[in-house]
């Protein structure tokens, strides 16, 4: 069994009087016996005796080993080619049953598969000077990162903004404590915008607008409609947790949502229906979960508003209900009242009900369907 032992080497500068691929024990020694003196401390000289070194070791388990050195004092596509012709010569010359590679750096690895494409590559023995192990790893790993142009926007780019912001707001405000919480909340929001996807969301939301100006979707104005109800909610629960501004943080937030959940639920809801009716309009079926998708709106506003009544009861800042009675005809409703827990049991039951006449309705609407493609 015969096995090439080759060494690649891309970018080198080899001596003039060197003819690539050099092949053979003696031309190998010689070679490295030139390299060595010109430059002792080249790490080609280590790959050629570290190529010697295996052949002599497969040779004394009794295999055939041809040593030989390939390479190109150049980069790029041309180098990579001319590695390649060199490979098919070696081949065409020794017809060799299978190839140990012997490289010295990452960038040279990269050229294993050209001799993978044309022997059985049983090996791949990577030599690293011993001092220089960890220093030329790292080399190798900050030159990839550099390289990767995604990868030097997300970090590289917040780091020296966060640089230079540092020193700015230390001058401006005179406080480290103020200037670190605001680079904190910085780098938190670019965090959380990069892995919510927001900013891909945003690259793809002008299309998505455009496409629904042109095809005519509802939906583009059943969510300009709900923004606007969202707006409203927000405004109006300021102002109900403005006027309990005295109270603990927790009921603020209560009456904040008292007061913008009913704003909220109109808003989900729109953008909902607005949804359901563009499947409608652009599909011949329906998914459930579309037509479920309002009455689950209404279902979790009316939960939410529940609980938030309840706690603002419980804080005497919302009065018991009461109900002064009604009477129509034979028909007559004693007055009553509500308190707290009641009035919560009541939205509770409200929400399950609704969204069981959702989960009903989408049942009944998908099985109409059904029976509908069934039947044509």
């Amino acid at each position: 069994m015969s096995t090439l032992v080759v060494c690649i080497d891309r970018g080198g500068d080899f001596p003039a009087a060197a003819s690539l691929p050099v092949a053979g024990r003696d031309a190998v020694e010689s070679l490295v016996t030139e390299v060595g003196i010109d430059d002792p401390e080249d790490s080609r000289v280590n790959t050629m005796l570290e190529g010697l070194r295996v052949a002599r070791d497969l040779e004394a388990d009794g295999d055939e080993a041809i040593v030989a050195v390939v390479g190109d004092t150049g980069e790029g596509v041309s180098a990579d080619r001319n590695v390649a012709r060199q490979a098919d010569d070696l081949v065409d010359e020794y017809d060799p049953d299978s190839a140990v590679v012997v490289v010295d750096s990452a960038e040279d690895e990269r050229l294993v598969p050209i001799i993978e494409s044309r022997l059985q590559v049983d090996a791949v023995d990577r030599v690293v000077v011993r001092q220089a192990r960890d220093i030329e790893s790292t080399y190798y790993l900050l030159k990839q990162f550099l390289a990767d142009e995604e990868l030097r926007k997300t970090v590289l780019v917040p780091l020296g903004i966060t640089l230079i912001a540092f020193p700015a707001l230390l001058f401006v405000a005179e406080s480290p404590s103020f200037a670190v919480g605001v680079i904190a909340a910085a780098v938190g929001a670019f965090l959380l915008y990069k892995g919510l996807g927001i900013d891909e969301y945003l690259a793809r939301l002008p299309g998505q607008v455009q496409e629904a100006l042109y095809s005519g979707q509802v939906s583009l104005v059943t969510y300009v409609v709900a923004a606007g109800l969202s707006l409203v909610g927000v405004f109006v629960g300021a102002l109900q947790a403005r006027e309990t501004s005295d109270a603990s943080t927790f009921i603020l937030a209560m009456a904040f949502a008292y007061a913008s959940v009913p704003w909220l639920t109109m808003a989900a809801l729109a953008a909902a229906t607005g949804r359901l009716l563009d499947e409608l309009i652009q599909e011949d079926s329906v998914r459930p979960a579309y037509v479920n998708l309002p009455f689950g709106a209404v279902a979790v506003g009316l939960v939410v508003r529940g609980f938030s009544v309840f706690f603002l009861e419980r804080a005497d800042i919302l009065q018991q209900f009461h109900f002064a009675g009604y009477e129509y005809g034979p028909i007559t409703i004693e007055p009553f009242v509500l308190d707290g827990g009641a009035r919560l049991a009541v939205f509770i039951l409200a929400g399950i009900l609704v969204s069981l006449a959702g989960v009903q309705f989408a049942t009944y609407f998908t099985k109409t369907n059904l029976q509908e493609e069934l039947v044509e």
